[in-house]
């Protein structure tokens, strides 16, 4: 009970100090005031930037194979002429591979048909991704039909003219009317719309939000173009029984057996998957987390640098009052704790300024774009602890310093 005493009145004294030294003490938070929000402000980025990658992953199928031409990896050593000449995946493919494989829950056909131009009278949508699939493609990429419907599996088989806008195409071309029914121009010919799919945003990754796309059947599709040009890609949800692990496994032995390939030669397809996109960020997050960290901790210590030297300025302007403590009986303990207490108290200001400003630009940038950014608590936790930590490291030499002075030398300083 004593010690908690003393600390309440060494706390007392030292934000009395704080109080009468106003503009000192704010000069002392501006440096660990930027270097937490360095170090939050960078933390936050990141895992607003993962969130946003991971919907978009999710987008494209955290579950789902692809089989392609090109593999997704890359960097400066992407040995591009090993797959130049790799044939693309054929229709008939797919239509064997669905046949022997024992893994998939769904598997689709699909191309995306880029750049293209959809008309409804006076009205023009360009720059416009013409995505053609077969049936399961409306369940390997999670489409969500808000007004009509998707295509059917009949309408599929035949070719027929409809087509499911984007929700961003749907509001280009028709702006004040109902879009179900009408007719629009695509790819040469006149095409029904049967449905509008919920608006989602846009993604983090490219080509991962339907806003901006039109959906056809394939067929249809390989009526208008040579597919062949608009790489295409094999799909392949797996059952949540098996791992992605085995189902690559066995679409590996397929492909290659429905290919010809012999066991000398190098597969001539490539199996990709989301975690191979995510495996790569993880990594430059990591750089980035880690450099932004460091940024952060030597603001910090600036700042640090900056509150030991404040302190022992004040422990040089209170040796007087000190040493009249000391007269009167107080023990080092309570010298000691009031320094401390002043330095902890100067970073964590420091601290909690840093985060409000993050909290306000979080706040700024939510309205303005709606866009939502990631504080977690584990930031606020750590910039508790290393606000709290700088106090220590920067105020335990002048507060061990001021708990030493001589009483007697102390009064007779001024």
């Amino acid at each position: 009970m004593l010690a908690i005493g003393l600390i309440k009145e060494s706390a007392k004294f030292a934000l009395s100090a704080l109080k009468d030294n106003r503009t000192r003490t704010l000069l002392s938070l501006l440096g660990v005031t930027i270097g937490i929000l360095t170090i939050i402000g960078v933390f936050s980025a990141v895992d607003t930037l993962r969130n946003n990658i991971e919907d978009s992953v999710k987008k494209i199928g955290s579950n789902t194979l692809y089989v392609q031409k090109w593999p997704w990896t890359g960097g400066p050593d992407f040995p591009w002429w090993k797959y130049l000449n790799r044939p693309e995946p054929k229709y008939e493919d797919y239509l064997m591979l669905k046949e022997r494989i024992t893994t998939a829950d769904k598997i689709a056909y699909m191309i995306d048909i880029g750049n293209s131009t959809i008309k409804y009278k006076n009205n023009n949508a360009s720059g416009v991704s013409i995505s053609a699939g077969t049936q399961d493609q409306y369940s390997i990429q999670n489409l969500n039909v808000e007004k009509g419907r998707y295509f059917v599996e009949s309408e599929t088989r035949a070719g027929s003219l409809v087509t499911v806008l984007g929700a961003v195409i749907a509001e280009g071309l028709f702006p004040n009317s109902d879009p179900l029914g009408k007719y629009v121009n695509m790819l040469g010919r006149k095409v029904q719309v049967i449905g509008v799919l919920k608006k989602e945003g846009e993604g983090v990754l490219i080509n991962t939000s339907p806003d901006n796309s039109a959906f056809i059947p394939f067929e249809l599709a390989r009526n208008l173009v040579n597919y062949d040009n608009f790489s295409p890609s094999i799909a392949v949800r797996v059952m949540s029984k098996y791992s992605l692990a085995e189902a690559e496994s066995e679409i590996k032995v397929l492909m290659r057996s429905i290919h010809r390939i012999s066991p000398q030669r190098e597969d001539d397809f490539s199996i990709n998957q989301t975690t191979m996109i995510t495996s790569q960020l993880d990594k430059m997050f990591g750089i980035v987390n880690l450099a932004g960290f460091c940024i952060g901790i030597f603001s910090i210590l600036v700042g640090g640098f900056g509150i030991a030297n404040i302190m022992f300025v004040s422990v040089k302007e209170r040796t007087h009052i000190i040493g009249i403590q000391k007269a009167l009986g107080a023990k080092n303990f309570f010298i000691l704790s009031q320094f401390l207490i002043e330095s902890i108290v100067l970073c964590l200001l420091g601290g909690a300024i840093g985060l409000s400003i993050v909290f306000l630009i979080t706040l700024l940038v939510k309205i303005g774009t709606g866009l939502a950014i990631v504080v977690s608590i584990k930031m606020v936790l750590l910039t508790v602890f290393i606000s709290t930590l700088i106090g220590l490291i920067s105020g335990i030499v002048p507060a061990l310093m001021a708990s030493r002075l001589d009483p007697v030398e102390a009064i007779r300083s001024k």
